[in-house]
């Protein structure tokens, strides 16, 4: 026996209902009863409420066994606040039936902030410090953040102060439950006379502010990388204040490519410094030029991958540097004094023999002609296949 049935009786339920049988019986009376669907606010309190006690086993016991006085006694009238039990059950904006977890508490961090800096690949071998202007909100310092005057605000009757409307809204079969924010405190759950309003912030409680920030760029960084300011975002009342978040975009360079902390050039050599020796420049990311010694005797090759040791990206953490990788390209030159043709066989490898053929084969010489705008694209297909899309189609007729 149970001392009192209230709580049962505004379920529709016997004492003996099982915790299937009370979910189900909660979840047509709410529906029933709720505030955006016409019913009665404060029956549908009582009817959470009840429920939040009969589905918790202690609570429970406690009614069972001495009423609504005993839950008093063991501190238990206090429950949560009918709307939350409501979207717990429910699902926060979703369909009616599909469980889920309950109402967002609300932020506990305002949004952070993120902003793109772009840098140089010279900034990020050298490291560097930057200065980034930003505006953020401020709690007001005239109100201390609270929007006019000692008493001035109150909640929002429209929402009870909860800075949104919940509506229900029919789907065949299905309820859905929809959020968004009360129009009449824009989302606040506050309100305040436009007298009683602070003057400096005109009831925002914040106030924009300049904030100027050093952001450092350590050597040997990244694209992509971040670089994070700690509560620096926006400031709001009773709310820690997000962060800026600085990301690293990394702009491409004209001469060189990185990939991790290795560097990439591309180097054009003359045919006598491939063949003889010499030297070349590559001009660095900081104030210096790297001469490079080609040795007499040393041949390059055309597409020849080279590698400097250390001179490369430093390391982000103990700043030790990659290499720098060399791809050679040979350019030839476009004509040579016959007259000095004797020289250059002295000195190179003796020309390959042409192959020998078979007396019965007729031998031709021809000569090779530079090739024309024309013939390269026919040589590469472009002008074939342009052809075929201007000739008309031809089919057979069938006999």
């Amino acid at each position: 026996m149970v001392k009192e049935t209230k709580y049962y009786d505004l379920l529709e339920v016997s004492p003996d209902a099982s915790e299937q049988e009370l979910k189900k019986a909660y979840r047509k009376k709410a529906l029933r009863l709720h505030p955006d669907k016409g019913g009665d606010p404060e029956l549908f309190k009582e009817v959470t409420h009840a429920y939040e006690v009969l589905s918790d086993p202690q609570k429970r016991s406690v009614y069972d066994a001495r009423g609504e006085a005993g839950l008093s006694d063991a501190g238990g009238m206090g429950g949560m606040d009918p709307q939350d039990l409501f979207s717990q059950l429910f699902g926060g904006g979703g369909f009616f039936g599909g469980g889920g977890g309950g109402r967002s508490p609300g932020p506990r961090k305002t949004k952070d902030l993120v902003h793109r800096i772009h840098v140089t690949l010279e900034d990020l071998y050298k490291g560097k410090t930057t200065k980034l202007a930003l505006t953020r909100n401020v709690i007001c310092p005239k109100c201390s953040g609270k929007g006019g005057k000692e008493g001035a605000v109150r909640p929002c009757t429209s929402c009870s102060g909860r800075g949104i409307k919940i509506t229900l809204r029919q789907m065949g079969p299905m309820i859905q439950q929809l959020q968004q924010p009360c129009d009449d405190c824009n989302g606040l759950g506050e309100m305040i006379n436009p007298k009683d309003r602070c003057k400096q912030c005109n009831g925002k409680k914040v106030i924009p502010e300049k904030k100027m920030l050093e952001v450092h760029i350590d050597k040997g960084m990244r694209g992509g990388q971040t670089i994070t300011f700690r509560g620096e975002s926006d400031q709001a009342p009773g709310v820690t204040p997000g962060d800026v978040i600085i990301v690293i975009e990394e702009k491409p360079h004209d001469r060189f490519k990185r990939q991790e902390n290795d560097l990439f050039y591309e180097q054009e050599v003359d045919l006598l410094t491939a063949l003889g020796g010499g030297q070349f420049a590559i001009r660095h990311l900081d104030d210096r030029v790297l001469i490079v010694n080609i040795p007499p005797g040393e041949v390059l090759k055309d597409d020849d991958l080279k590698v400097i040791r250390g001179q490369g990206m430093p390391s982000q953490r103990h700043h030790e540097p990659g290499d720098l990788f060399v791809r050679i390209s040979v350019k030839f030159p476009d004509h040579i004094d016959p007259e000095l043709i004797p020289l250059l066989e002295k000195v190179l490898p003796p020309r390959q023999p042409v192959e020998k053929f078979p007396p019965n084969l007729l031998l031709e010489e021809v000569t090779m002609d530079e090739v024309d705008q024309r013939q390269r694209e026919r040589a590469s297909g472009e002008d074939a296949m342009d052809e075929d899309e201007d000739q008309p189609r031809v089919q057979c007729a069938n006999q």
